[in-house]
Formats: structure tokens, sequence, C-alpha cells
């Protein structure tokens, strides 16, 4: 199960998903200056610890390195959840409370991929309802 990315890591790895294409540190490096002072070693490192730890990949171009999500951040935030869910000793309560917590949005989302999942289960064409 994946742990809870720290705040650094997370600021990298976002732009790397909503990027959604091989990156440089130096691409990185430059758009998180737009926010903060930050050193390139400081980038570097963060990035290959997320290289070794398994949420990018590493491609070598030319004198550097191009870094790719290894899933998606959909994918990472359905893992930390099931993590969470599963560490409950009532997982029936723990979902009660956590639905409490959810704007109506959200509570709308979760009904839609509840109907989506069900309809996968009944062996419906999942993208009917979306035509």
């Amino acid at each position: 199960m994946p742990r809870q990315l720290g705040e650094l890591e997370d600021a990298v790895m976002t732009r790397i998903w909503q990027w959604n294409r091989p990156v440089t540190v130096r691409e990185v490096l430059e758009d998180l200056q737009k926010e903060r002072s930050i050193a390139y070693t400081t980038v570097m490192t963060v990035m290959d610890n997320l290289h070794q730890k398994g949420w990018v990949r590493r491609e070598v171009e030319g004198r550097a390195y191009r870094y790719r999500a290894v899933s998606t951040r959909a994918a990472y935030a359905a893992a930390l959840m099931n993590e969470a869910w599963s560490k409950s000793d009532n997982p029936a309560a723990a979902l009660v409370a956590f639905f409490g917590m959810m704007s109506p949005e959200q509570r709308e989302s979760l009904q839609a991929a509840v109907r989506l999942v069900q309809g996968n289960e009944a062996g419906e064409d999942p993208g009917a309802a979306e035509r």
C-alpha cells in the first residue's frame, strides 16, 4: 500500500500528473520556482526518491532523465482511501462517517461511481450512460 506523499513529493507528483507526459527535473524546478525558492538539487533528489519508491519511471534522454508517473492521481487517492478504510475495526461506521463529511457534489460523484461499477458487474456497456 502506498504511504501518503510528503508536501514536496506531492507538489512534484501533481505537476507530473497534470502534465501527463515525461518531464525533466528542470521543467519541474522552473514551475515550482513560481511558488517558492527551491534548488535544482532538491528537486532532483525528490524525483530520484519518487523513482526509488516506484511512483515514477525514468528514461535517459541525453544527459538528463525524463520522468513519467507510474499511475494516476485517482489511483493514488483510491489506494489511500482503501488503506485507511481497511484499518478500521468497523468499516461500515467508517464509511458512514466518511459519507457524512462529503459535500453534495462528492456524494453525487460517489453515486455515479457506484452505478458505473454495478453496471460493469451486470455486463452493461460502461459508456452507455454517457452517450
